[in-house]
């Protein structure tokens, strides 16, 4: 069922931006796979603790996430996915103040709950401040 799988990996991204915009951080594992590992210019995080930990900090600002151009490559129990991601950070009822655009690569596993990302690559294609 390639294309069954292929919608699932697609769909993580959609399950990320909520997971993320919403804070419910209590979802990760239905996102990512305990053994995940996400490379950013911030650093690396390994693990759904660390994820975690970073995720929770505390921070004045929201934020929203759009996801598009998003390919999928499946190698049976195993996937690589690509996207592009808008990140918006504002305040609450106000406009944005910050927008970047990033280039997301990642693999996925499929595990007997369903496909959960186990690597992340997050590299910036631009920032606009203001």
């Amino acid at each position: 069922m390639p294309t069954i799988d292929r919608l699932e990996v697609a769909d993580l991204f959609a399950r990320l931006a909520r997971m993320l915009d919403e804070r419910r951080h209590d979802e990760i594992d239905r996102v990512y796979h305990p053994d995940i590992a996400v490379h950013s210019p911030r650093g690396e995080l390994r693990g759904l603790g660390e994820v975690t930990e970073f995720l929770t900090q505390e921070r004045d600002e929201l934020v929203q996430h759009v996801h598009g151009d998003i390919l999928v490559d499946l190698d049976g129990d195993r996937a690589t996915a690509t996207a592009n991601q808008l990140v918006y950070f504002y305040r609450d009822g106000q406009p944005p103040h910050r927008r970047t655009g990033l280039r997301v690569a990642t693999a996925a596993v499929k595990t007997p709950d369903g496909w959960r990302f186990i690597e992340m690559s997050i590299s910036p294609a631009w920032i606009q401040e203001g």
